[in-house]
């Protein structure tokens, strides 16, 4: 049995005081989590990392992103070295507003989970289709290619230990959600490309997280699906009143 997670991105909200003020107040929730088999994380600001980390108790601090050069010329761009000194292991890597806003490529994903894996972090790796893409049924070929290069070369043992978020472009922001039927159609996708790619054990054992206007009000009927392990939630994790509701549902 496969554990289930759920983590919260913060995106560009929260300040540090707020963050602080936030994890001390999800102890309980994260602590009533962890007894049942749930994982519970958010996602700060880079701004926000050490501060949520110091004081995370039974939640896991993750990254929003990072650079695959350990140093560099890179303005604007925090390194694994850097988070790996804050203790930060988790990072997602090729969300939608990163591919979106700021050029993110399946090639660009692919230097990243590299490097993650190399220094044994665990990537929290983003795939989804856009609207135009959904409506054209492309789904299953965005999501193929976009899981073919960026996990080309890893070993199984790498895959295994991460975790794979299907968030529909078309369902971010904007109050749109795939039904259940329709993430757990892309979710078993996902683990029979991984079974394709490197095998039944590792495909079995890779967490499969659903991401797109997951609320209190749906996410137990997502979770009940048999491939779908967690979520990845934007709006409904930035209250604490929300992001405790994310979770009884499914204690």
């Amino acid at each position: 049995m496969r554990d289930k997670i759920i983590i919260g991105n913060w995106k560009m909200n929260k300040t540090v005081a707020e963050a602080k003020a936030f994890v001390d107040a999800a102890q309980s929730i994260a602590a009533q989590a962890t007894s049942h088999h749930i994982v519970l994380g958010v996602a700060p600001s880079f701004l926000a990392l050490a501060t949520v980390k110091a004081n995370e108790g039974k939640l896991i601090t993750v990254a929003q992103n990072c650079h695959f050069a350990p140093s560099g010329a890179f303005t604007g761009e925090v390194s694994i070295p850097m988070l790996k000194e804050l203790g930060v292991t988790y990072v997602l890597i090729g969300h939608s507003e990163r591919r979106q806003y700021f050029g993110e490529t399946n090639t660009t994903c692919h230097d990243k989970l590299v490097q993650l894996v190399a220094n044994q972090m665990t990537p929290v790796f983003c795939v989804g289709e856009t609207l135009v893409e959904f409506e054209a049924n492309r789904t299953q070929e965005i999501v193929k290619e976009q899981l073919r290069v960026g996990l080309a070369g890893l070993p199984a043992s790498a895959i295994s230990s991460m975790v794979i978020a299907y968030e529909p472009v078309w369902s971010i922001g904007t109050g749109k959600n795939a039904d259940a039927g329709i993430a757990e159609r892309v979710c078993k996708f996902i683990r029979d490309e991984i079974r394709d790619m490197v095998g039944s054990e590792t495909a079995e054992r890779v967490l499969i997280q659903y991401g797109g206007s997951v609320k209190p009000q749906n996410v137990a009927e997502y979770l009940r699906q048999p491939n779908i392990d967690g979520a990845l939630v934007g709006g409904a994790s930035l209250q604490i009143e929300s992001f405790t509701q994310l979770v009884t549902p499914i204690l």
